[in-house]
């Protein structure tokens, strides 16, 4: 078995940041070290409600959980996307309460923690709105150096957005705290739209959960068929984008780059049309490398990975 993997994830509990909890779950040589939560698909604290009901389910209680930041930077927290993954953010799939309490410490207090615990052996993921690791830069400017990487799941640099026609949802939801995580001392493997929208589940994923033969399973599977009535209404075709589990299965090395950018990124924060835009510039320094293509179909590689756990019960 390969040496541990220390992950810190920071997300915004929707379907598709459950599906990237279970794939860390699955994945044997990952230890989870703990899940900061911010808003972005459901609020902050949802968020953190949806994450310990899933570790509940899949018998992996113990990973500290924290509630992050509940608005932007700058301006309020709107209200989601209830459209996409529910009114709970997980489909309004229901699942068991946990008797673990969330952390005594915030989502930026439990990144850092994280970090500081194994210094330069922690990969921090991150795949919401990246409000908590601007704070987190604030309260702890050598966050770059006590990382071992970061890896973001967000922007769209060189395809279309998917809240609005310039900006992907999690840079659009804060795009000042991009800013500010793109501009710290810190290479960043970013993962777009422009690779994440290349792989997708379908109800024969689906299927293949549902019939897994367990409740953790099946709550997965309840998820995904929400998620995938949305994108029936958006696409010809049943199909969800796996946005978050791509980033994560990257992180893993469960899905190798092919081709990769390096560059500098310049994030729209104006109050235009445009507010949320990621591009890519000739100025500034090439700290970002956003991935474009990775070897293979990620889906089946995935589904695997999620039927091969069994919950610890």
């Amino acid at each position: 078995m390969p040496a541990p993997q220390f992950v810190h994830l920071d997300c915004d509990t929707g379907i598709d940041d459950a599906l990237t909890i279970a794939h860390l779950l699955a994945r044997p040589h990952v230890r989870l070290v703990g899940v900061s939560t911010v808003s972005g698909n459901t609020t902050a604290a949802q968020a953190a409600a949806n994450t310990l009901g899933l570790l509940a389910l899949a018998g992996a209680e113990g990973i500290p959980v924290a509630v992050g930041e509940h608005h932007p930077l700058a301006g309020e927290f709107h209200g989601g996307a209830p459209h996409v993954h529910g009114g709970n953010g997980i489909g309004d799939v229901t699942l068991p309460e946990s008797a673990q309490p969330v952390s005594d410490l915030t989502g930026p207090e439990l990144l850092i923690a994280s970090v500081r615990d194994r210094p330069g052996e922690v990969d921090v993921l991150a795949i919401g709105p990246l409000t908590n690791l601007a704070k987190a830069l604030e309260l702890e400017p050598e966050l770059p150096r006590l990382a071992r990487s970061l890896t973001v799941m967000g922007g769209a640099v060189w395809v279309p957005g998917n809240i609005t026609p310039a900006a992907e949802a999690n840079i659009h939801n804060d795009p000042e705290a991009a800013v500010a995580v793109f501009a710290a001392d810190w290479r960043i493997t970013l993962v777009p739209l422009d690779v994440t929208l290349q792989h997708g589940f379908d109800a024969e994923a689906q299927r293949a959960l549902a019939e897994a033969g367990t409740d953790y399973h099946s709550a997965l599977a309840a998820m995904l068929d929400r998620y995938l009535d949305f994108y029936a209404t958006v696409s010809t075709v049943r199909r969800a984008a796996l946005h978050d589990p791509l980033a994560s299965m990257i992180v893993t090395g469960d899905s190798i780059p092919s081709e990769v950018r390096a560059t500098a990124l310049a994030v729209d924060t104006s109050r235009e049309a445009t507010r949320g835009r990621t591009t890519a510039v000739d100025s500034g320094p090439t700290n970002i490398d956003v991935v474009t293509v990775v070897d293979g179909d990620a889906a089946p590689v995935l589904l695997a990975q999620l039927l091969s756990r069994a919950p610890r019960r």
